[in-house]
C-alpha cells in the first residue's frame, strides 16, 4: 500500500510540475516571427548586398510601448526567451509586461535566421562589424516595423555593446538604455586576445581551407568550448561545480561531447565583427536615461579596471548596477538571469522621462 501511495504522490507531483510549466509558458504572449528584406544594404567597407534578410520576433501588441532586446554573440532573438530572462521580465506585472510593451527581438546580422555566410556566400559574404549590425537593426525598426521611438533598448554582451552604439548613433531614438555585460570602451586586453586565439585556431586549422571546407574544421568545437570556459561561467560557480580534477574533467568532457552545429565561417565573422568596436568617442552624445548592468565577476569586462567609472563620468545621470559575485552568479553569463537586476530595471522604467520622437 505504501508503494502505491508513493506512486500516487509521485504522479501528482509530476502533474503539478507540468501544470507549473504550462502556467509559466502562458505568463507572456507567444513570440511571433517574421523576416524582412532590406534592399541595397551597404556595409562599412563599401560592399552592397541587393537583399539582406533580417529575422525577428515580437512579443505583445504593436500598440504597446516599443522595447528593443538585443542578444549576444552567436545567439539569436530566441536565445533571450529563457525562464531566467524572459520569464522574469515579460510576464504580467513584471518590468517589461508584454501586455503593456511591444517587445522586438531581432536576430543580428550574421546570426540566427538573418543573412549570414553559411547561407551560401561563405567567405565571400561581406565583412561586417558592429556598425553594420546596428544599421540593420535600425532599418528593421524604422523601415519595417514603423517604430519612430523606443521606450527602452536592453542588450546583453554583444547586445550591450550594440545598445551603447544605439545611444551614441541615434541619441534621440530612445528614452532609456540598459546595456548589460559590456563596456563602451575599445575592444582590448584579455577580451580581444581570447577572441584572437579562437579565431586563429580555426583559421589555422588545415580543414578550414580558406572557408571552402567540406566538413567543419575540427578546431571549431574545441575553440568554442575553450572560449566559453575561459570567459564565462564565474570563478566561484566553477569551483562549486568542479571542486576536483575528476569533476572538472567530466564537466569539460560534457561540453566537448554536447551537440554543436555552428558553422566555421559564421563563427569567424561573428567574433571578428567586434574587432573595431569602440563607443567611447561619442559617449557625450547619449541623451537617454542610462542604467549599466554588469557583474563583479565578469571575465570579459572586469570592473577593477575602472573603465566603466571613467566612462560614466561623461554621461550625466548614468548609473551602474554592479551585481556582486557569488556562487549563484555566472561571471559574464550572470546578466542572463534577470532576478539580479529586475528591480533596478523597473525603477529605470518608472523614472526615465518620456522624450519626444526625433523629427
Amino acid at each position: 500500500m505504501k508503494a502505491h501511495s508513493m506512486l500516487r504522490q509521485l504522479a501528482a507531483a509530476m502533474v503539478g510540475a507540468l501544470i507549473s510549466a504550462a502556467v509559466w509558458a502562458a505568463d507572456y504572449p507567444a513570440a511571433k516571427e517574421g523576416s524582412a528584406v532590406l534592399r541595397d544594404f551597404r556595409f562599412h567597407g563599401g560592399e552592397v548586398l541587393p537583399e539582406l534578410k533580417v529575422h525577428y520576433r515580437t512579443i505583445g501588441a504593436a500598440g504597446g510601448e516599443p522595447v528593443l532586446v538585443l542578444h549576444g554573440t552567436a545567439g539569436s532573438g530566441a536565445s533571450m526567451l529563457t525562464p531566467a530572462f524572459a520569464g522574469e521580465l515579460f510576464g504580467a506585472g513584471q518590468p517589461l509586461d508584454a501586455t503593456k510593451y511591444f517587445i522586438v527581438l531581432p536576430d543580428a546580422l550574421g546570426a540566427g535566421k538573418s543573412s549570414k555566410p553559411s547561407d551560401g556566400m561563405r567567405a565571400q559574404f561581406p565583412r561586417y562589424n558592429y556598425d553594420d549590425m546596428v544599421s540593420a537593426q535600425y532599418r528593421l525598426v524604422t523601415e519595417v516595423l514603423g517604430i519612430k521611438h523606443l521606450r527602452l533598448i536592453i542588450g546583453n554582451s554583444m547586445g550591450g555593446m550594440h545598445a551603447w552604439m544605439w545611444g551614441t548613433t541615434h541619441p534621440d531614438f530612445m528614452d532609456a538604455l540598459a546595456p548589460m555585460a559590456s563596456q563602451p570602451t575599445a575592444m582590448s586586453s584579455r577580451n580581444w586576445m581570447m577572441r584572437r586565439l579562437i579565431i586563429d585556431s580555426v583559421r589555422n586549422d588545415p580543414d578550414w581551407q580558406g572557408g571552402n571546407y567540406t566538413a567543419q574544421p575540427r578546431a571549431l568545437k574545441v575553440a568554442n568550448a575553450f572560449f566559453g570556459i575561459a570567459t564565462n561561467g564565474g570563478t566561484l560557480a566553477y569551483q562549486q561545480a568542479a571542486p576536483t580534477r575528476e569533476a572538472a574533467d567530466k564537466l569539460l568532457n560534457d561540453r566537448l561531447n554536447a551537440p554543436f552545429t555552428a558553422d566555421a565561417n559564421d563563427f569567424l565573422y561573428q567574433w571578428e565583427s567586434s574587432a573595431d568596436y569602440d563607443a567611447s568617442p561619442k559617449l557625450d552624445r547619449i541623451k537617454a536615461a542610462l542604467l549599466v548592468i554588469n557583474s563583479a565577476d565578469d571575465e570579459r569586462n572586469p570592473p577593477e579596471t575602472g573603465l566603466m567609472e571613467m566612462a560614466l563620468k561623461r554621461v550625466p545621470g548614468g548609473r551602474l548596477h554592479l551585481i556582486p559575485a557569488s556562487a549563484d552568479t555566472r561571471g559574464h553569463g550572470t546578466t542572463g538571469m534577470a532576478k539580479f537586476y529586475k528591480a533596478a530595471l523597473q525603477e529605470l522604467l518608472q523614472t526615465a522621462p518620456r522624450r519626444p520622437a526625433a523629427p
